[in-house]
């Protein structure tokens, strides 16, 4: 099976089951449920989901325990991008070639549309079934994503995000910032399969974590590349909004080419951590190559 076969397979699978979560709902705020699902339902590329799908097959978890952590996580991505866009934060008018949610709908019901995305991510942990196994982990589950989410993790990422528009910050910082801003969901995806497995031992736990650390680093280093080389029809948004927005980013820091190099030995990097697991990372692989290869 091809990798976008299976890219495939997991968009149509994870779809409809948050398409259920939705569907599940009360009506008693129709307009709140409608942005909601927009939000969750108007495209992306389900990355993260694919991640703990692929980490859990690697590990051999069983697919059933690995719908809950993919779907609380893209229910999290989905409510930061709602808020991202809104004009105290990034102000974009477009998203995934669509208007964004607050466009679509109004400033009120997006930011109670992301609130609600948030708060549903942590139900579908609590009360999605698992088996007995991955029933006793809900708490570190909920422990993975809520760090993830959170000041010590997206949320502070933002926060540094939006202190350092318009500064020049060191490398450091930047790392800093998108380890938080946009790896942390990453590696939770990792994390959060990992700990549905009863038989992985902390080294492949280690070499786990150094690999969702380095491809969250490497997915924010093409974002950046792809801001200034790609365009608005292929993005799904304004290209070049990061530098209009004098956003701190690696082609600012490092130079287009800098920042190409660096992407290529974070690329190296997470494929060596792969290759020193005791286990078919053949998917991880592909998956690899495609965040370093994507155009969107």
């Amino acid at each position: 099976m091809t990798f976008e076969t299976q890219q495939k397979r997991v968009h149509q699978h994870v779809d409809a089951l948050l398409q259920a979560q939705i569907s599940a709902l009360g009506d008693h705020a129709p307009k709140l449920k409608n942005a909601m699902q927009y939000a969750l339902l108007m495209g992306g590329k389900r990355m993260r989901p694919f991640l703990v799908y692929a980490v859990g097959e690697a590990l051999g978890v069983e697919q059933s325990d690995l719908d809950a952590p993919a779907l609380a996580l893209e229910c999290i991505h989905a409510y930061s991008l709602v808020h991202d866009d809104l004009p105290a934060m990034d102000d974009d008018d477009l998203r995934r070639g669509h208007p964004t949610c607050h466009i679509q709908f109004d400033e009120a019901n997006a930011i109670l549309a992301g609130d609600a995305l948030q708060t549903l991510a942590f139900e579908i942990i609590v009360n999605y079934p698992l088996s007995d196994f991955a029933n006793v982990q809900r708490i570190e589950l909920v422990r993975i994503l809520s760090q993830a989410s959170g000041y010590d993790g997206m949320c502070g990422g933002q926060g540094i995000d939006l202190e350092s528009t318009n500064k020049l910050i060191s490398r450091a910082q930047l790392e800093l910032l998108h380890s938080k801003k946009t790896g942390a969901l990453i590696t939770a995806a990792v994390k959060m399969a990992s700990v549905l497995c009863p038989s992985v031992n902390d080294e492949s736990k280690a070499l786990l974590q150094q690999y969702a650390s380095t491809i969250g680093l490497a997915f924010q280093v093409q974002d950046d590349i792809l801001d200034v080389v790609g365009d608005s029809q292929t993005l799904g948004k304004p290209q070049g909004s990061d530098q209009e927005q004098n956003k701190s980013t690696y082609p600012a820091l490092l130079g287009l080419e800098g920042a190409q190099g660096y992407l290529a030995r974070l690329h190296q990097e997470a494929l060596q951590a792969l290759d020193a697991l005791p286990y078919n990372t053949q998917v991880l692989k592909s998956f690899t190559d495609f965040v370093i290869h994507r155009n969107h």
